[in-house]
C-alpha cells in the first residue's frame, strides 16, 4: 500500500446510521425507576439501571470542551447514553450489550489526574469512555450492571433475543429453505435435472456431523455407506458437500475440512472415490480436474500433519490440482481486529492513523481472502472446472471464500433475498461458530475462540460494491444493519454455533429473524442504481481497497449513532 493512498483510504463517507446490541436478566435487586428522559422501548425491554452526571468522552476527539454530560440508561437490550439539555449538541448513543467485549475501570477516586470512570471495548473496534465525578462508589453501580449484563451466566436463555417480541408482517424464517435453495440449482432428491447431484437426508439427526445441516447434496454416485467412511476421514466429519452448482455450466463449489492424514500418511480409497464423483459430476470441464483450494498458508496446513491432520496430494487424488491460498487463522485475525482498534481509537492526525491501519495488517488480511475468492471464481468461469474448498475444520475460511465466490460468479446472491439465502446457507446452516467467534455472553475480551471471520466477510462485500456500486441490489445500510445485529442479539439469527444447537433450542419458535425486520422496510436497504451485472472480476491489490470508515469509525458528535428497530405495531423509533 503507498503513502499516497493514505487520503483516499482515510476517507469519510456519508454513513448510514449505525445500531449495535445487547443482552438480558440481571437480578431484581438492580433494577432502578427510570427518570424522565428515558429512551423509547422496545417490546421486552425494560430499564434496569440509570445514572445521571455522567460524561462521555469521545476518543476520536481531543478536546474536552467537545466532552459531553448526560445520562445513561441501561436496559436488558442495551446501554444508551444521552447528552443533557443544557447541552448545546443533542446527542444521543446506543451500545447493544452484545457488541460490549469488556468493560474496564480507569483512574481511581484519589489519584483522578487520568480521569475517573470505565471504558467499554466493542467487539466492533470502537472504543467509548465514560468519566464520572472523583467520589467513592461513584462508578460501582454502572460498572457493575453492565459486567453482569454483559456476560450472563446462561447465555442460551439470556439474550435479549428471546424477550423481543416485536410483530413484523414478513416472517423471516422464511427467507430460505434448504430444499428450495438445492431445487433451484437444479438438484433434488430425484437426481435433478442433470442427475448429477442428489439431496441426501443421510444427515437427518446430526449423527454423521454434528455441525453441518440435516439437508446435503452429494454426488449421484455416492452412498451412505461411502459416506461414512468420508465423514471418518475429514476432520469432524466434515466431508465433502455441494454449496453451489450451475446447471448449465455443471460447474459447482463444494466445502470439506481438511482430511486427516497425519504423519503417516495415511489414505482412505472412499475419499478419494468420493473426489472422482464430484470430478465426474463436471462432464463439461476443459481439464476434467477438481481444483482443491485450501485456504490456509502452506506451512500452516503442514503443521497440522503432527497433529493428524493434512493435506490433498495428486499422488492421492487424481485429476486434481491443489491451490494454497495463504489465508491466516483466526488468531491473527484477532491480532488484527485488537490492533483496528487503536486505529478507531485514538487521538491522531490521519498520517498517524494510517500506519496505525498499515501496522493492524486489516486490509492485508482482506486482500488476501478477496483474492482467494476470485482466483475460485476465475477458475471456475474461465476453465469452466469445479472447486473443493477446505481449511483446517471447513466452518470459518471456507464459509468467507465459499459465500465470496458465489457472489462474484451468481448475480442472485447480489440481490437482497439472495444475499439473505447465501448467509443462512454458507454461515448459519453450515455451522460457523457466531457464538465462539463473537463471544456472545463471554467475558473473556482475549478468548483465543473468538475472531472477526463474519465481519471480514461483510467488510470483502462492502470492497466489492465499492468497485461495482450498480451490481448490487443492496446498499451499504443493509450490510450495516447485518454487522449490528450479527453482535446485537436482538434476533436469533446469529446465535448458536451449528443448526443442531439451534434446532434444540427452538430458536426459530422462540426468536424473531433478522430478515423478518429487514424485508418487512426493504426499501430502506435497495441500491436504487442496481442493475444485474454478469460475473465480477475484482480488482484485488491493496491500492484498490479502502478502509471502511463509515463503519468503523462513525462517531462525530454531531450525528446521533440510530439505527432504527422500526415495530409496525407501535410505529415508534428507537435507537
Amino acid at each position: 500500500m503507498s503513502a499516497d493512498s493514505s487520503e483516499r483510504i482515510l476517507t469519510y463517507r456519508t454513513s448510514p446510521p449505525l445500531l449495535r446490541r445487547s443482552r438480558r436478566h440481571i437480578h431484581e435487586s438492580m433494577r432502578m425507576k427510570a427518570q424522565e428522559g428515558t429512551p423509547p422501548l422496545l417490546s421486552g425491554e425494560h430499564t434496569l439501571y440509570t445514572d445521571q452526571e455522567v460524561t462521555f468522552c469521545d476518543p476520536l476527539q481531543c478536546h474536552s470542551e467537545l466532552f459531553l454530560k448526560g445520562n445513561i440508561y441501561i436496559t436488558n437490550y442495551r446501554m444508551v447514553f444521552k447528552a443533557a439539555t443544557t447541552e448545546r449538541v443533542p446527542y444521543s448513543l446506543t451500545i447493544p450489550l452484545g457488541a460490549i467485549s469488556c468493560v474496564e475501570k480507569f483512574g481511581s477516586v484519589k489519584y483522578s489526574l487520568s480521569g475517573y470512570g470505565f471504558q467499554i471495548i466493542c467487539k466492533d473496534a470502537r472504543t467509548i469512555k465514560f468519566a464520572f465525578k472523583s467520589e467513592p462508589h461513584r462508578r460501582r453501580g454502572a460498572f457493575e450492571a453492565l459486567k453482569m449484563m454483559v456476560s450472563p451466566a446462561d447465555i442460551q436463555g439470556n439474550v435479549f433475543a428471546f424477550e423481543f417480541k416485536a410483530q413484523f408482517p414478513v416472517d423471516g424464517w422464511m427467507v430460505y429453505n434448504a430444499e428450495d435453495e438445492y431445487r433451484r440449482m437444479g438438484v433434488s432428491s430425484e437426481g435433478g435435472v442433470r442427475g448429477l447431484w442428489n439431496l441426501s437426508f443421510v444427515n437427518k439427526y446430526y449423527e454423521r456431523c454434528d455441525t453441518y445441516p440435516s439437508v446435503l447434496a452429494v454426488p449421484m454416485e455416492c452412498d451412505n455407506r461411502l459416506i461414512d467412511a468420508v465423514c471418518k476421514f475429514r476432520s469432524k466429519g466434515r466431508f465433502p458437500v455441494l454449496s453451489w452448482f450451475n446447471p448449465h455450466s455443471e460447474c459447482s463449489i463444494t466445502r470439506s475440512s481438511q482430511p486427516l492424514c497425519g504423519l503417516l500418511n495415511r489414505r482412505c480409497p472412499e475419499d478419494e472415490a468420493y473426489i472422482q464423483n464430484i470430478i465426474h459430476t463436471n462432464r463439461n470441464s476443459t481439464m476434467a480436474m477438481l481444483h482443491i483450494f485450501d485456504a490456509r498458508p502452506k506451512l500452516n496446513a503442514m503443521a497440522n500433519i503432527p497433529m493428524g491432520g493434512g493435506y490433498e496430494t495428486k499422488d492421492q487424488y487424481a485429476n486434481t490440482e491443489l491451490n494454497f491460498l495463504d489465508i491466516e487463522n483466526i488468531h491473527k485475525m484477532r491480532e488484527s481486529l485488537f490492533k483496528l482498534q487503536d486505529v478507531c481509537s485514538l487521538c491522531v492526525d490521519d498520517k498517524q492513523r494510517f500506519a496505525l491501519l498499515q501496522n493492524s495488517q486489516w486490509l492485508h488480511h482482506i486482500k488476501a481472502v478477496l483474492t482467494g475468492a476470485q482466483r475460485i471464481a476465475d477458475v471456475i468461469n474461465q476453465t469452466n472446472s469445479s472447486a473443493l474448498i477446505h481449511c483446517s475444520d471447513g466452518w470459518d475460511r471456507t464459509s468467507q471464500l465459499s459465500s465470496l465466490a458465489q457472489v462474484l460468479l451468481n448475480p442472485f446472491y447480489r440481490t437482497i433475498i439472495g444475499f439473505e439465502v447465501l448467509v443462512e446457507k454458507e454461515w448459519i446452516s453450515f455451522g460457523h461458530k457466531f457464538d465462539k467467534r463473537t463471544g456472545h455472553g463471554g467475558s473473556a475480551h482475549g478468548d483465543e475462540q473468538r475472531a472477526p471471520i463474519f465481519l471480514q466477510f461483510i467488510d470483502c462485500v462492502w470492497q466489492m460494491c465499492v468497485q461495482f456500486p450498480h451490481a448490487f441490489e443492496f446498499n451499504e445500510h443493509f450490510l450495516v444493519t447485518i454487522l449490528n445485529h450479527l453482535y446485537s442479539c436482538a434476533f436469533g439469527t446469529f446465535l448458536t454455533d451449528s443448526e443442531r444447537t439451534r434446532d434444540n433450542l427452538a430458536i426459530r419458535a422462540r426468536t424473531i429473524s433478522l430478515w423478518s425486520f429487514i424485508n418487512s422496510q426493504i426499501g430502506v436497504y435497495r441500491n436504487t442504481s442496481y442493475s444485474e451485472h454478469g460475473v465480477l472480476t475484482l480488482n484485488t491489490s491493496i491500492e484498490s481497497l479502502q478502509f471502511w470508515s463509515n463503519y468503523y469509525m462513525n462517531s462525530e458528535l454531531k450525528e446521533s449513532c440510530q439505527n432504527l428497530i422500526l415495530e409496525p405495531a407501535r410505529k415508534e423509533t428507537v435507537v
